[in-house]
């Protein structure tokens, strides 16, 4: 499960800011935020994005007349958000903070966007107090959105799709430990690490923070595998064909470990 030095490590690599303009990540991107607007009250809410990274989803947001709190561990990322916001003219209140005791006050925020810090965090306790303190921040009835990867995602789309054991000779005891153990380790200086959730304790985990499960889907489905994805998204037609599927597929119980992420939308009672 990932350290401080492990986080500080990858993210600082400076990767992240446009990882979701690749192919796959376009997918990630557009169906994050379908399944975002199902649930998001309309602007002008206050939207706390937690672990919000570089800031995609905070710009996203503020661009469509949201007031967004920015919160994330890394320094570069707030430079980068605030560099952004900046340039596109919208204001971002973006600040350190670590996921388990932010700087909100109670029910002072319509929603809050927990797509990064649940996968980073070492220990189930470590998680459910992220989710607990969204819960404490958010106004009663608001929506908590939670991201995890996975249990699957390494071997399915990094070792079978990605090839990666062809690269790193420790892809196999990385995929025996993570499906073992939930515990993701690097497989060389700097790259991700974390842990990978079953559907089950994804559930398990929101409702111990005394939130209420709203709705549980997979994100991409299986756009992973389709070598081919940078040429579909060329022609919307072919992109509609792979965004729909993920739609089909995307609360089927026995395919829902399927997409590398899952998206929990949970409510304050």
């Amino acid at each position: 499960m990932s350290t401080p030095e492990e986080i500080q490590g990858h993210y600082e690599r400076g990767e992240e800011r446009d990882r979701l303009d690749s192919p796959f990540g376009q997918v990630e991107l557009a169906r994050t935020c379908e399944i975002l607007e199902r649930a998001l009250p309309p602007p002008p809410a206050v939207v706390a994005d937690v672990g919000g990274g570089p800031g995609r989803y905070a710009l996203w947001l503020a661009g469509q007349g949201y007031a967004v709190h920015h919160r994330d561990l890394v320094e570069l990322h707030l430079e980068q958000v605030t560099g952004d916001a900046a340039a596109r003219g919208v204001e971002i209140d973006s600040r350190i903070a670590d996921a388990r005791e932010l700087d909100l006050a109670d029910a002072s925020v319509d929603a809050v966007l927990l797509l990064g810090p649940i996968y980073h965090l070492p220990t189930r306790e470590d998680r459910v107090s992220a989710l607990a303190e969204a819960r404490r921040v958010v106004r009663p009835g608001g929506p908590v959105f939670a991201v995890a990867i996975s249990r699957w995602a390494p071997r399915l789309h990094g070792e079978v799709a990605g090839r990666l054991g062809e690269e790193f000779s420790t892809m196999r005891e990385a995929v025996d430990l993570v499906e073992r153990t939930g515990r993701l380790i690097p497989l060389y200086e700097g790259s991700f690490s974390g842990y990978c959730h079953r559907p089950d304790e994804l559930r398990d985990e929101v409702e111990s923070a005394g939130l209420e499960l709203v709705d549980l889907v997979g994100v991409e489905g299986i756009a992973f595998a389709l070598a081919d994805l940078e040429e579909r998204f060329l022609e919307p037609a072919l992109r509609d064909v792979v965004l729909d599927a993920a739609r089909a597929l995307e609360r089927i119980p026995e395919l829902l470990g399927l997409s590398p992420h899952l998206l929990a939308t949970a409510r304050r009672h």
